[in-house]
């Protein structure tokens, strides 16, 4: 996607830096062979600022603003019209017109006020609480938790630390459909918050054979959505109802569970232990019940959380299968604001044959930040 951006960026920075040969023209400062019809100062005029709004779109376009697509707009359209009126020898720059309106285009479908991304900071601003700065996570917290919870918790570096209410993360990797689908690119934003409402907000930016793919997850109370917009455009996948709600608490636990156990001991949780490095927990979230299976390591850390309950969407979202689920965890490191937290992992699909056990998705956790406001 880089390079595509790149190549619109430099023909738009070239077409606007030609629209400078009509400025020259037209206030007389030398001749100019290409342009055989004459320009007048106040065309010259049109000319300068036609050429200046371009090379202004193609600059945004290169510093990634979010307004490019607006100059780039407004650029096309008064560049067209200076064009216009040299159409004879300016005719050319229509194709480069269409091109940087194509552009202005898909930036107001990726970046416009309907834009999954707009979508997604509404959103968050719309779940921002104000926190509770006196309340830390207490050693007497963890007392009545299985041993391993309580293990890590207090390895997380928890105890004593402000108690999680939400949490802001930064990730990249890549995702695909199935075993036999292309894998894809991504970049991700999430904020969760864990009170005084549970809400998961995920945005992904996905790249798919060049072209972007933006991918959004709201989960409000008992209320999921997910939808997934090829070229930022049309939804080709919207998906709510019950079966959405249930995948999105079990992904919200695992949420928990791996980016923020100092909230754990808060949670409306059952806990049942299976042995000194498995538990089982079920986790209730306004009527959904959900059971996860978690898995430590001689050191205490989680090394996997298993479930048979977050059921897995078909490609078109119109129907879901009941699937094992888990999310193999490779390594853990500290963060600033969210002290040792795993920042390497995985998701498995385990179908039956003949598909049979896949991994989908591969992360890798950038940032995260806890009581964001």
């Amino acid at each position: 996607r880089n390079v595509v951006r790149s190549i619109v960026m430099l023909i738009t920075l070239t077409h606007g830096l030609i629209h400078f040969l009509g400025v020259v023209k037209g206030f007389g400062w030398a001749d100019v062979n290409q342009l055989t019809r004459p320009i007048s100062k106040s065309a010259g005029v049109a000319w300068l600022i036609a050429g200046l709004l371009v090379v202004g779109a193609a600059m945004l376009m290169g510093f990634r603003n979010s307004a490019w697509w607006k100059v780039a707009a407004v650029a096309a359209v008064v560049s067209q019209l200076v064009i216009i009126s040299s159409w004879t020898d300016a005719k050319a720059g229509t194709a480069a017109n269409a091109l940087l309106l194509s552009a202005a285009l898909y930036g107001y479908f990726a970046f416009g006020p309907a834009s999954s991304r707009a979508t997604y900071h509404r959103r968050v601003q719309e779940v921002r609480a104000q926190l509770d700065a006196n309340n830390t996570v207490a050693e007497s917290d963890v007392q009545a938790l299985p041993p391993v919870i309580a293990a890590y918790v207090r390895g997380s570096g928890a105890i004593g630390q402000p108690r999680p209410q939400n949490f802001q993360a930064t990730i990249h990797g890549r995702i695909r459909s199935g075993p036999a689908s292309p894998w894809m690119s991504f970049r991700g934003q999430q904020v969760n918050t864990f009170s005084p409402t549970v809400t998961r907000m995920f945005y992904i930016d996905a790249t798919m054979s060049g072209l972007p793919v933006d991918v959004l997850h709201i989960f409000v109370g008992t209320q999921a959505s997910m939808s997934v917009k090829p070229l930022s455009a049309y939804p080709m996948v919207s998906v709510t109802g019950p079966d959405l709600t249930k995948a999105e608490v079990v992904t919200l636990f695992n949420d928990m569970c791996v980016l923020a156990p100092g909230a754990l001991p808060f949670a409306s949780i059952t806990w049942r232990p299976i042995d000194a490095q498995r538990v089982s927990a079920t986790f209730s979230n306004r009527g959904v019940l959900v059971t996860a299976e978690l898995v430590f390591n001689e050191r205490h850390e989680l090394v996997d959380f298993i479930s048979d309950d977050r059921l897995r969407a078909s490609a078109d979202g119109k129907s879901f299968a009941s699937q094992r689920w888990s999310t193999p965890l490779r390594s853990t490191r500290s963060f600033e604001q969210a002290g040792r937290v795993t920042d390497v992992g995985e998701a498995w699909w385990h179908a039956p044959e003949p598909e049979g056990p896949f991994q989908y998705l591969d992360f890798r956790l950038d940032s995260i930040d806890y009581n964001v406001n």
